[in-house]
């Protein structure tokens, strides 16, 4: 199958990296290699795009769509690793980073990946297929307190209780092997009216053991702060969220990062001697517009957050 993703707030995306024609530049999630194209239609030959991704797919993909430009390098790796890939690359220093949380469109729609609800596929949700932990072993070996708790806080799914009671009784009588062996339990353990919903009763289900299989939460704050670090001053961090967990985690990062004094206001000067590394671009995230959303409706949760890094 083609990879193919359409980029999400692509515009947008350039715009906010304020990109120089001989700087250094990450796309921490290559996929298809939509922005990065983009990005590197904007440098000279003296400028450098990284590209990394977990998923050799995508790579592939991205390679052969950037065959044209010499001034592209490619890591399998995840961006999580940034500081020490830009290390081996004997590179400390950036002009500017993106990261697309989203799973692409490829990924979706290619049934034998098994991250998708609406394929039958054997259960997956691999990013990195040279994983050795997929949703299988999520599905088929976690208790049932343990699957709960990662269909409420991943999934923020309602009927988690029900869900992971359901799972944990079929799989007495066999493993679940299938996405639509899972979908079919995940179905039975909701009420009518929650069937009767506009959105797929499996969604929040498969995004809450995607995110578990791939560790897409455990290290996003770190590699949020890594990122800002990674940065030459006046350097951007542009992010896309697609749902609120990546969204709250980024955010307060950007916080963090950006440093308040805590001093009570009638302090004549500041004491707690906070650290800034710069300052939130946007202190609203940037949304799809109506235009990209009818070309996109993927596009409709997407959340975009900058950051500039400033040194003093």
């Amino acid at each position: 199958m083609e990879f193919k993703h359409r980029s999400v707030l692509l515009n947008e995306c350039i715009e906010n990296l304020n990109i120089k024609e001989n700087g250094i530049y990450v796309d921490g999630t290559l996929g298809g290699g939509g922005h990065s194209y983009y990005i590197l239609k904007k440098l000279n030959n003296t400028g450098m795009l990284i590209g990394i991704d977990r998923d050799m797919d995508a790579i592939n993909a991205a390679t052969e769509k950037l065959k044209e430009f010499s001034n592209f390098k490619v890591v399998h790796d995840n961006h999580a690793n940034i500081i020490k890939i830009l290390e081996d690359l004997k590179i400390y220093h950036v002009d500017g980073i993106l990261l697309d949380l989203g799973v692409s469109s490829y990924q979706l729609d290619e049934a034998d990946r098994g991250f998708s609800y609406m394929h039958d596929a054997k259960l997956d949700m691999r990013m990195n297929r040279e994983d050795k932990f997929s949703a299988y072993d999520v599905v088929n070996k976690y208790d049932e307190d343990k699957l709960y708790r990662i269909f409420k806080d991943f999934g923020e799914e309602r009927y988690s209780r029900q869900i992971a009671k359901k799972i944990c009784e079929a799989r007495k009588q066999k493993s679940i092997e299938t996405t639509f062996e899972l979908v079919d339990i995940i179905k039975s353990a909701m009420p009518q009216r929650a069937l009767n919903e506009k959105q797929h009763p499996a969604k929040r289900v498969f995004q809450a053991i995607r995110i578990e299989v791939n560790q897409e939460l455990e290290k996003l704050k770190q590699a949020v702060i890594d990122s800002i670090l990674s940065l030459n001053n006046g350097g951007r961090l542009a992010i896309i969220t697609f749902h609120s967990l990546e969204d709250k985690i980024v955010k307060h990062a950007y916080e963090e990062m950006e440093g308040r004094c805590t001093c009570p206001k009638d302090f004549p000067v500041c004491v707690c001697n906070y650290k800034s590394y710069g300052k939130i671009v946007n202190k609203k995230p940037i949304i799809s517009t109506e235009e990209e959303l009818k070309q996109n409706p993927r596009a409709r949760s997407a959340k975009l957050r900058v950051f500039e890094r400033i040194e003093k």
